[in-house]
């Protein structure tokens, strides 16, 4: 098998799977209980925090866990705009963010927000001029992720920092999901970012919002104790630690990790330069991302073709909806690139040889596909 869809998801580390499965079985009390077995529940999830905290450069009263960055997502936008309804009805996001943070945001539309996409440049950057001048006394959200799922565009979060700020009652959100276990990433500028421990070959299933200390937001779940009063629900001890574990593997060695992903990525591009491609992602984009269109072939086509080779990509991010990648058309404003294009997502566990043998099968495809009018 060769698997291509890092950036989806990463298979789970086997030593994330022996700390789940041992915290499993010798860590049963529910960590709300006042008991010895919910008070050794309950110092481990807090030790667990206090090592995620420490990697992330955060407090750890300000880590609230949910299920994934979808919930993190729907929870730091509502949550905002429930919370802060008098300081205005105006969020401002990109074509470049996933679905569970377009969703979120068209529900707000729908119920009297105002939305304004700001501009992209020719690389997919945000225009800092443009967020500058809609940028308005009610804007009461801006949410911008660090790091495109599709194209892998990487923002400058701390220059637009400076200009969500410089609204002091503006709130500054960023899905931060594909950032985390790919690259360094400085979360003070933000005031709220969105975790998914399976995009660093965690457990899915578990992730996090952090949110500044000092800022509240209205929850989504309700009732029952938790570690956090802005989420309720039993503490999932298992998937925290196997959390914390994750992360603390995926930062380890990491400038050697950082180093073997530019390599294969520059790799990948030299031998894609050979082929009747059009490359969408640029020299702005992380290096675990290359996305790429072709001509004449539906994308769910060249996906199943090279599924008969055990080779695994993506045509838009596993959440998205509609028939043709947003994120492409946002970069490159060709319909039928972003009609026509698959994300091949790397990992510093990537190989050569498994490139060599995906872009012989992939250039073998193209031409097959083509002659045959897919």
């Amino acid at each position: 098998m060769i698997y291509l869809d890092y950036s989806a998801t990463t298979p789970v580390d086997e030593e994330v799977i022996e700390t789940y499965a041992k915290v499993c079985r010798d860590f049963i009390g529910n960590p709300n209980s006042m008991h010895k077995l919910g008070v050794e529940a309950k110092k481990l999830i807090d030790a667990s925090t206090e090592q995620i905290a420490k990697i992330l450069g955060v407090k750890p009263s300000e880590i609230i866990y949910t299920s994934g960055s979808s919930e993190s997502n729907n929870l730091a936008i509502k949550g905002v705009c429930s919370k802060y309804p008098n300081r205005g009805h105006h969020i401002i996001t990109t074509e470049l963010e996933h679905s569970s943070v377009i969703a979120p945001i068209q529900y707000l539309q729908k119920n009297g927000y105002e939305v304004d996409f700001v501009s992209l440049d020719e690389n997919g950057l945000v225009d800092l001029e443009n967020l500058q001048s809609l940028m308005r006394e009610d804007t009461v959200l801006v949410s911008i992720a660090s790091v495109n799922s599709e194209v892998g565009v990487k923002q400058n979060l701390g220059e637009i920092s400076k200009i969500v700020h410089s609204n002091p009652k503006t709130i500054f959100h960023s899905d931060v999901t594909q950032s985390i276990g790919k690259e360094r990433i400085d979360l003070s500028v933000v005031d709220l970012a969105s975790i998914s421990c399976q995009k660093f070959y965690g457990m899915k299933g578990i992730g996090c919002l952090i949110k500044k200390e000092g800022l509240v937001i209205e929850p989504l779940i309700h009732g029952g104790k938790s570690t956090t009063v802005f989420r309720s629900g039993t503490p999932a001890t298992p998937l925290i630690a196997s959390f914390a574990k994750a992360l603390r593997l995926v930062y380890e060695d990491f400038d050697q990790k950082e180093k073997q992903v530019q390599e294969i990525h520059d790799y990948l591009v030299e031998k894609l330069n050979t082929l009747p491609v059009q490359l969408n992602s640029n020299s702005h984009c992380l290096p675990q991302m290359v996305n790429v269109s072709f001509s004449s072939i539906k994308p769910e086509t060249m996906q199943h073709a090279l599924e008969e080779y055990d080779i695994y990509v993506s045509t838009q991010t596993a959440c998205s909806t509609g028939d043709y990648s947003r994120a492409v058309y946002a970069v490159t404003r060709d319909k039928d690139r972003a009609s026509h294009s698959i994300r091949i997502s790397l990992s510093f566990k990537t190989t050569k040889k498994e490139i060599d043998t995906f872009v012989e099968v992939f250039g073998k495809l193209l031409n097959e596909l083509k002659i045959r009018g897919d």
